[in-house]
Parts: structure tokens; C-alpha cells; sequence
């Protein structure tokens, strides 16, 4: 017995006409005759009774249509609650270092998801580096954003390796120096550790394991005269126009949600330094099938270094 013979036996019951219910469920005649002959058979009762005005059901037939009613009933319940168009509460969660362009790839998944269901339940974490690594290891973020380099990346990838997860390249890119239009230093074509000295670097707190291979700006093996730590990308936004302060980082910043008011100038090393290389990528579980909107998301993250 298939849900589609349950189907079939409910509508021509209804109708009470193999031809009504053929053009109802637009389908054959024969095709709904063969349908109901094969349930019979499998079950080995007559469902119905052929007569001049179409058919009925017999007192059997009765019964087990009551019973199958129940078990369609509830398929169609599962469909509106899982199906496309259901009215089950879809789950998505990011974690990510600081990246505006992550919230940028962020809002426009939710933009799309926000029209095509009714309900959800999206989270996106900005947070530690440590922390993007256990969000997603333990299942509370489907997807996490950081970076690797040359210095990070034995620690990071040791990190991922005990958790099972893998990275995914998205970008590289080379050290900037992020700023307020402002800043005194706003018209360099590019600028040196040693001229950065005289201004406060702003860096992320990474709690208890405030250690260099868990930062999240580049360079952070540098000595820095004056540093000043935070934990809010807006807070780092407002210190950078009223203490002329600064960052060093990918330089892959989305303007539509900073402002106008921040920019990015190369940083220069005094020699060619590995160090200063970026690779921005994603993390999941190894072997993991992203959800739908998992896949949705990494795209927007894609499409954002194509522009």
C-alpha cells in the first residue's frame, strides 16, 4: 500500500466516480482503475463497488479508508511543517572573527531565505577565534569564518584537525592598515610599522587564551608600543576617529555597511615578509553536507570577491 493508492482510494470515494476523481487528480481513467485493482489485490479486500451511477464504497473498503485517512492526514501534516513551503522553523547559524564582508554575505542569505519561509531562526556570531572553531565543532554554528597565514597556521589547522573540521579557501589578500579618513596617516600611499608607533593598535580580545596564533588582525607576532583591546567591531569603528587609532587586517571591507568613513592602505614591511599573507576561508565539519542555506551562504561569501 503507497501513499499515492491511499490517495487514489480517498478521491474516488469522495467523488464517488473513477472519471471525476481521474480529472481531479489529473490522471487516466485506466490508470486509476489499475491503481485501486493492485491495492485490492495487495490487500486482499474490495474496496469498491462498480454500479451504473459510479462506484461506493463497500463495508470494508469503509473501514480501511477511515484508518488511511489517519495515516494520510499525517503525511500531509509532515509536508506543510517539512516541506518546501512548511511551516517548520529553519536553523542557520555563522561564527566569525570580525568581518563586515561575513555580516555582508549574512544579510543578503537572510534577505533571500526572509521572503521564502515563513519561519526561522538565523544566528550570526561575531566572536573569538577559539570560539568560531568550538561554535562549529559543536554544532552551534553550521559555518565558521576566519583567517590562516604563515605564522597562524600550524596552530589553527592543529585546532581543526582535533575537531574535525576543515578549511575552505575563499581569498587572499596582503596586510592593511585599516583607518579613519582622518587619521593622519590617510594620504600615504602605503605605510610602515615604524610610522604606525605614534598611534594606538587596536586588537581583539581572545579572553584567557590571549595568545598571538589565535589573533584575529595579521602581524600580531609585531611589537606594538601602544595597543589598546576590544571586543566590538563598532567600538573598534569609534576609536579609530577619536584616538586616530588603527588595525592591521585583510583590507576586504564592506563600505555599504562601514560608511564611507574608514579606509585601507597597504601595509609596507620593511623587507618581504610571508607573514603579512592572508588566506580568508571558511570552516565546517569534514565531510559535512552544508544545508541548503549553508550552500547559499559560502555562495554569498564567493560572489562577494568576485565584485
Amino acid at each position: 500500500m503507497t501513499l499515492q493508492q491511499i490517495m487514489y482510494a480517498l478521491t474516488i470515494a469522495k467523488e464517488g466516480s473513477m472519471n471525476k476523481a481521474a480529472e481531479k487528480l489529473y490522471t487516466t481513467q485506466p490508470t486509476l482503475t489499475n491503481a485501486i485493482k493492485e491495492l485490492e489485490k495487495e490487500i486482499g479486500i474490495s474496496i469498491f463497488e462498480r454500479n451504473n451511477k459510479g462506484v461506493s464504497l463497500t463495508q470494508q473498503g469503509r473501514e480501511i479508508l477511515s484508518d488511511a485517512r489517519q495515516i494520510y492526514t499525517q503525511y500531509e501534516m509532515l509536508g506543510e511543517k517539512y516541506g518546501p513551503k512548511g511551516n517548520l522553523k529553519r536553523k542557520f547559524g555563522v561564527s566569525c572573527q570580525h568581518y563586515s564582508f561575513a555580516t555582508k554575505a549574512f544579510v543578503n542569505t537572510v534577505k533571500k531565505y526572509g521572503y521564502d519561509i515563513m519561519n526561522y531562526e538565523f544566528a550570526i556570531r561575531e566572536t573569538k577565534t577559539l570560539e568560531v572553531i568550538r561554535d562549529v565543532s559543536d554544532g552551534r554554528s553550521e559555518i565558521g569564518v576566519l583567517y590562516l597565514s604563515n605564522y597562524n597556521q600550524k596552530y589553527i589547522q592543529k585546532l581543526l584537525d582535533n575537531n574535525n573540521l576543515a578549511f575552505h579557501f575563499l581569498y587572499d589578500c596582503t596586510a592593511q592598515v585599516y583607518l579613519y579618513k582622518g587619521h593622519p596617516l590617510a594620504d600615504h600611499k602605503s605605510i610602515t610599522l615604524k610610522e604606525l608607533q605614534a598611534y594606538p593598535c587596536m586588537s581583539f580580545e581572545q579572553g584567557d587564551e590571549e595568545i598571538s596564533f589565535l589573533a584575529e588582525e595579521i602581524l600580531s607576532e609585531n611589537q606594538y608600543d601602544r595597543t589598546i583591546r576590544l571586543n566590538d567591531r563598532a567600538t573598534m569603528l569609534n576609536l579609530m576617529v577619536g584616538l586616530n587609532g588603527y588595525t592591521l587586517c585583510s583590507g576586504v571591507i564592506c563600505k555599504e555597511l562601514n560608511g564611507e568613513d574608514y579606509i585601507s592602505i597597504p601595509y609596507q614591511d620593511d623587507e618581504d615578509n610571508p607573514n603579512a599573507n592572508m588566506r580568508l576561508g571558511y570552516i565546517c565539519r569534514k565531510n559535512a553536507n552544508l544545508s541548503n542555506i549553508g550552500v547559499d551562504y559560502v555562495t554569498e561569501l564567493q560572489n562577494y570577491f568576485l565584485l
